[in-house]
This record gives structure tokens, sequence and C-alpha cells, in this order.
């Protein structure tokens, strides 16, 4: 028990550094130094990794059929081998793993996205909501719900209209960058007024519609795993994992932006095109997955401070963290909706609840000198 005290506190306090011995030589210390922070950020991933499992579990003891967590493995364990069991337990598996596995994924996805932006601009408050992704999504899905203007007719033409919209503060920003080489304090302020301007329009077509379209939108609006169906959950997956793959194969370059234009340069590094590809790249994330979820607020902004408080700044550790960082707040989220408030489908409430607070106390107690 104190060997794992030991590793914890070693793995809260990394970035105040080791005692040296005086008869340490620089090499060894140095080595020391690396191993303890391997150690400790795999211990980081195992302790994740753990809870990650266990919440899985007991989300799918959660609803109208109660089960144990015993239960709930060994349903879910026939219900991904293809089992021909009819149990009442892996029928409701198979309703509870749409929701927990789409949680996820967008734990997954926007963690990585809101680590990533914020790698990039050097700006605490990067996500993809602050820079109006959330917001052109939100109005593209208005737009079809409340006046019927689609790209395609359907179900479809929602997302796609959510999709397309959300790519527009995207484009504004990408030109903004080619033409006026903004500061990262600039594109937020800019991705900000945006924001302002499409929440403008939404809310003028929300006050002309009837009434069941604008309970719709205020749904659609607060983030909700209840729109998505068994047949897109594996969409936003390929979204998720693949932008998260792609996020990390950019990972060294993201740590040279991290550094500084001029050191990033010095590398041989097109700092603009680095930017403009991975501001393209997490948009495209957000937008697939606001797409069918609804906008999902504090994820990709409060999982990449948390991982960035035991892990460290470097991109090629803290995006997978703040990936697992993210999935397991979804599904704690997901498990506090289902226990205190009876519902575990409009997500986006308590990911508000909670991810506020977490991010107050962040900003509180963290150093002004790590930004």
């Amino acid at each position: 028990m104190n060997r794992f005290s030991e590793r914890l506190k070693a793995l809260a306090n990394l970035d105040r550094g080791l005692i040296r011995n005086p008869d340490e030589s620089d090499e060894e210390f140095i080595l020391r130094e690396y191993r303890v922070s391997l150690r400790s950020k795999l211990l980081l991933a195992l302790i994740l990794v753990a809870v990650f499992v266990l919440l899985i579990g007991y989300s799918l003891t959660l609803g109208s059929y109660r089960m144990s967590m015993t239960e709930a493995y060994s349903a879910l364990w026939d219900y991904i081998a293809g089992s021909d069991s009819e149990s009442t337990a892996v029928a409701a598996i198979r309703l509870r793993i749409i929701r927990i596995s789409t949680a996820v994924f967008v734990g997954v996805g926007l963690a990585a996205a809101g680590a990533a932006m914020q790698s990039m601009m050097k700006n605490p408050l990067a996500d993809p909501y602050t820079t109006g992704i959330s917001s052109g999504a939100l109005f593209g899905a208005t737009l079809a719900m409340t006046m019927g203007i689609c790209i395609i007719d359907g179900y479809y033409g929602r997302i796609l209209n959510a999709f397309v919209f959300a790519m527009v503060p995207a484009v504004f920003i990408t030109l903004l960058s080619r033409w006026k080489n903004p500061s990262p304090a600039m594109i937020i302020l800019v991705g900000i007024s945006i924001m302002f301007i499409f929440n403008a329009f939404q809310s003028y077509m929300m006050l002309s519609a009837d009434p069941n379209s604008a309970s719709t939108v205020y749904s659609w609006s607060i983030g909700s795993l209840g729109m998505i169906e068994e047949s897109q959950v594996p969409i936003v997956a390929v979204i998720s994992l693949a932008g998260l793959v792609s996020l990390m194969i950019l990972s060294r370059e993201l740590n040279a932006l991290n550094s500084g234009d001029a050191y990033a340069k010095s590398l041989g590094i097109n700092v603009d095109h680095t930017r403009i590809a991975c501001l393209i790249l997490i948009s495209v994330i957000a937008a697939g997955i606001v797409s069918f979820t609804g906008i999902i607020g504090f994820i990709g902004l409060v999982s990449p401070h948390i991982a960035r408080i035991f892990v460290g700044a470097d991109n090629r550790v803290l995006i997978p963290i703040s990936a697992l960082v993210g999935a397991v707040m979804m599904l704690v989220c997901l498990t506090v909706g289902f226990l205190l408030f009876n519902f575990n489908l409009q997500i986006g409430i308590v990911t508000a609840m909670i991810g506020g607070p977490i991010f107050m106390m962040i900003l509180l107690l963290k150093k002004k000198e790590v930004w």
C-alpha cells in the first residue's frame, strides 16, 4: 500500500523533479528521472484502464432490468461472441451497449481533439466548442429541423447539415490563417464571435418554429445519446479512432509547435501547413461526432487539463491519455445521470454540471506559468 501511495505521489508531482543523490552522475540522474516518469505514466494508464473496465461493467447493470456486474460481463461476452442466447440479460445488454459505446467513442474523439487544439494554439481555452464548430453544427441541425432546409432528405439530411455547417468555422479560420497569420488568441476570439453569430440565428429559428420542432432542437442542443442508432455507432467509432491515430501521428509536430513557431521552423516544419492540417483534422473529428450526438461540452476542454497534470505536455503521451480520460469522464457522467437524475440519454447536462466545477478548480490550482 505504501509503495502504491508513493507511485501516486510521484505521478502527481512529477513536474517538480526528483531529489538528486550527492554521488549520482548526470547520466544516472537523467536515467532515473526518465524511468520514474515512464513508470508513473504507465501506472496512470493502468489505473485509467482499470477504472474504465469497472465503469463499463457498472454502466451495463443500470436500467429497468437490474443485474449484477458478473451477470453484465457474462452477458456482454455472449453478445460480443454472437451467442444465440435469448436471455433477458443479453437483450438488455444489446440495448445498453449502444449508449455506452457511443459515450466511450464520443469521449475519446472530443478529448483527443481538445488536447491537440490546446497544444496547437498554446491556449487553455481551446476546444471544438470555443472555435465555433459545435455552434455551427447546431445551426445546421436547427435549419433542417425547423425550416426543412436540408442538403438531402431524410434523417441523414439533418446529420449532413450539421456536419457541413460545423465545417464553416473551420474553413473560415483556415482562410484567415492563410490571409492574416493570426495569433492563437485571435483564432479563439474569432471562433467565439462565430459561435455568437450562429447562436443568434439558431435562437431566431427556434422562436419561429412549432413547439415539436423546438423541443427536438432543444434536446439536440444539450447533447444526447438517444439520437444515435445502432447502425451509426460504427461511424462514430471510425471517426473517433481514426482521428485519434491521426493526431498521434502528428504529435511530434504538435510538440514542436508547443515550443514556439521559431523552434518548429528550425526543425524544418512548415508551421502554417501543420497548423492548418491539425485544425482541419480536429474540425472533422468534432463535426462528425457532434453531427450524431448534439453538443456535448466540457469533455474536450477538461480531459486534456486533467491528463496534462499527470503526464505533462508531451503530445505523444498526452493525446492518448486525454482520450482515455475523456472516455472515463463520459462513463462517469452517464452513471451519475442515471443514479442522480434518473436519465442516461441527455448526457450534455451532466457533463456541464461535472465539467464546469472541475475546470474551475483546475484553473484556480494550476500555476499560470504552465501556459
